[in-house]
């Protein structure tokens, strides 16, 4: 993506600079061109016809002896109107059509494509030589048609740009927040689509030039004796065997004008591509130690094939887990707990209609509790968080299930329904902070606005608890923090900010996606210790997605084990880490790389997790299963009570258990 940063990178370039020079000039010369003129360019000296340079004609005379340097530069007036009035009404219309085309998608980017393939369709030059039939040597007509017509290079660019940055996480994180469509859409779209667009714009006003300047070649732009660049080049070919200096400055003008457009946008091209060139190369290294003490815990647990597990690095259990998901969705009110979820199934639209990617999901949450989601790629996890925060990406949608928020029902059909406790009550925390926060802002900035925005806060008290935020998230100095851009920091520094970010509005829950999988060993443990910190001092709840086991032992009371789309096994987490009830977490905590050491060879699941059309009916783990049955696939597996406070999938959940 090219940013404002970059492209301000890219202006301090040697060359970026002498082009802005030569089109500054250009540009200072035509709007003084009445003072700075040495001639009237009007004035005719038939006695002094086709001359070359003199002192009293620096770049000498025309055909009816009027000075070329003063007609240059009036002429400039016209033809740098022109090719500007052009790129306007181009970027106007593109820019319009392609980010609400982009933002809006559906039909609405249907609509959009089909005017933009007429547009590239036909050809420029019949749609300009009608429009100077029509309204006769027109140029600002014509110009406004050849922009009309380029605006469809525009709308393919800013609607490529916007898709771009819809899909990007700080989007998703300001809808948390309940930023209206409009405030999205203008503060954190539109910056992200102008970069590309000042960069095309600057290369298609060189284009636009050369077409008026052809215009006025053939005589189909201003009327004699008006002034333009392409009427002194047609001047200057019909007296070429009589004066070929003429050509000189009159072709030169224009080479070098847009010669200076063009290097000027390829510079801000190179310098974005080489900025992203050179951004640090992400390093995967083998870890060569195991965790402390708090993460080494989740690697000593009791497997079918033995390995105690030491009971004093592991929370209590905490959370109490609704008994039947089936009874809650078929009536049941709500849990007494802060958060609780019952029968939940997300679809999204396939060739033989609503197929379901996450289904029958339920689970509890209680207030100051937290829940950990573990699982593969592709088990289930993201999509259930972004469905209780109401953001399940388009064309998909909640199918079924209740989800209870404090005692609230949040409908999944009514997103205004998610915007009364999205940032407010409910905070977020993406999975990479780098990618969560709007590149064209400050952290301070972006601190700041759903504090002003939701909050209500003036800006004077808004940047004193963005202060108090940075510090509280241990931030070393806040005020530096705040007035950074987030490539400025390092992935803790940013997780930190995303932390922040999340707790602006003192949320009752705070749902965190894969918090420490970007960062480093020693930056995770210092995240974690800080969401515990938090969750005391807050006292809020917290669901944290992970497919780190030790994550879940250091931060979670309980877990929620998924695969395929549905819940296998959830309970408290030490009786999940040290007795797994369903093959696949046993499976899971043998593959722990963490273990590596004390087991040799490190064992894995062998097989990936079916997509959802491809679901077996029974159990959906029996082809990765060592221990499947025919029993595993007679039918539809349901969670079974195992204790109090466990349940599993599994035919066999009883065996399981005892061994």
């Amino acid at each position: 993506m090219i940013t404002w940063k970059r492209l301000t990178v890219g202006l301090r370039r040697p060359m970026a600079v002498a082009c802005l020079l030569v089109l500054g000039t250009l540009v200072i010369a035509a709007v003084l061109a009445k003072w700075i003129a040495p001639d009237d360019p009007y004035q005719q000296d038939l006695s002094n016809v086709l001359s070359g340079p003199s002192a009293a004609h620096w770049l000498g005379t025309d055909e009816l002896g009027r000075d070329i340097l003063s007609r240059l530069i009036y002429g400039a007036r016209l033809s740098l109107f022109a090719g500007l009035l052009c790129i306007a009404v181009a970027v106007l219309l593109g820019v319009t059509a392609g980010v609400l085309a982009g933002f809006f998608a559906g039909r609405v980017m249907i609509l959009f494509d089909r005017v933009t393939d007429l547009l590239l369709a036909t050809p420029v030059i019949m749609i300009l030589l009608t429009v100077l039939a029509v309204f006769g040597p027109n140029m600002n007509a014509a110009m406004i048609a050849l922009g009309v017509m380029l605006s469809a290079d525009f709308m393919r660019l800013s609607r490529g740009s916007t898709l771009e940055a819809r899909s990007a996480l700080y989007v998703d994180a300001a809808q948390v927040f309940g930023l209206s469509r409009t405030r999205i859409l203008l503060r954190h779209i539109v910056p992200n689509v102008l970069g590309p667009v000042i960069v095309r714009a600057s290369t298609l006003f060189g284009a636009a030039l050369f077409i008026e300047a052809g215009l006025s070649f053939i005589g189909l732009g201003a009327r004699p004796p008006t002034p333009t660049w392409g009427s002194m080049v047609a001047a200057a070919g019909n007296a070429i065997y009589k004066q070929p200096w003429y050509l000189v400055p009159t072709g030169g003008i224009i080479v070098l004008t847009v010669l200076a457009s063009n290097l000027f946008g390829d510079t801000l091209l190179d310098a974005t591509v080489d900025g992203a060139a050179r951004a640090r190369p992400r390093r995967w290294s083998r870890l060569k130690k195991q965790r402390q003490a708090t993460v080494v815990s989740a690697t000593a647990v009791k497997t079918p094939a033995g390995n105690a597990k030491s009971d004093e690095t592991l929370r209590a259990p905490a959370a109490v887990f609704e008994r039947d998901a089936r009874q809650a969705g078929e009536g049941e009110g709500p849990k007494t707990g802060l958060l609780s979820v019952s029968g939940l199934e997300v679809s999204f639209p396939s060739a033989d209609g609503w197929r379901p990617v996450v289904t029958d999901v339920g689970f509890e949450v209680p207030h100051r509790g937290s829940l950990g989601i573990v699982g593969e790629s592709g088990s289930g996890k993201t999509i259930t968080m972004l469905a209780l925060l109401g953001l399940v990406p388009s064309p998909g949608k909640v199918t079924a299930g209740k989800i209870f928020f404090n005692g609230r029902e949040l409908d999944p059909s009514r997103p205004s329904s998610f915007n009364v406790v999205r940032g407010s009550e409910i905070g977020f925390v993406a999975q990479e902070p780098m990618v969560s926060l709007d590149p064209v802002f400050t952290v301070g900035a972006q601190l700041a606005e759903p504090m002003r925005h939701r909050g209500r806060m003036s800006s004077r008290a808004a940047h004193g608890r963005v202060l108090e935020l940075l510090d509280l998230v241990g931030m070393p100095d806040p005020r530096r923090a705040a007035a950074s851009y987030p490539h400025e920091l390092s992935g803790g520094m940013a997780q930190r900010v995303a932390i922040a970010l999340a707790l602006g509005l003192e949320p009752k829950l705070l749902v965190a996606d894969e918090p420490t999988t970007a960062l480093d060993v020693t930056v995770q443990a210092d995240i974690l210790d800080l969401f515990r910190s938090l969750q005391e001092q807050l006292s809020m709840s917290m669901v944290i997605v992970t497919h780190d086991f030790g994550v879940l032992a250091d931060s979670c009371d309980s877990a929620l084990v998924m695969y395929a789309g549905e819940v296998v096994e959830q309970g408290p987490v030490d009786e999940v880490l040290s007795a797994p009830a369903m093959p696949y977490t046993a499976g899971l905590l043998r593959s722990n790389p963490y273990s590596a050491v004390a087991l040799g060879r490190l064992p894995v699941i062998t097989g990936s997790v079916p997509d959802p059309g491809a679901w077996p009916s029974g159990c959906r783990f029996q082809a990765r299963c060592a221990v499947a049955t025919p029993e595993c696939a007679e039918g539809s597996i349901p969670l079974t009570t195992v204790t109090s406070h466990r349940r599993a999938r599994c035919v066999r959940v009883t065996e399981a258990v005892r061994s």
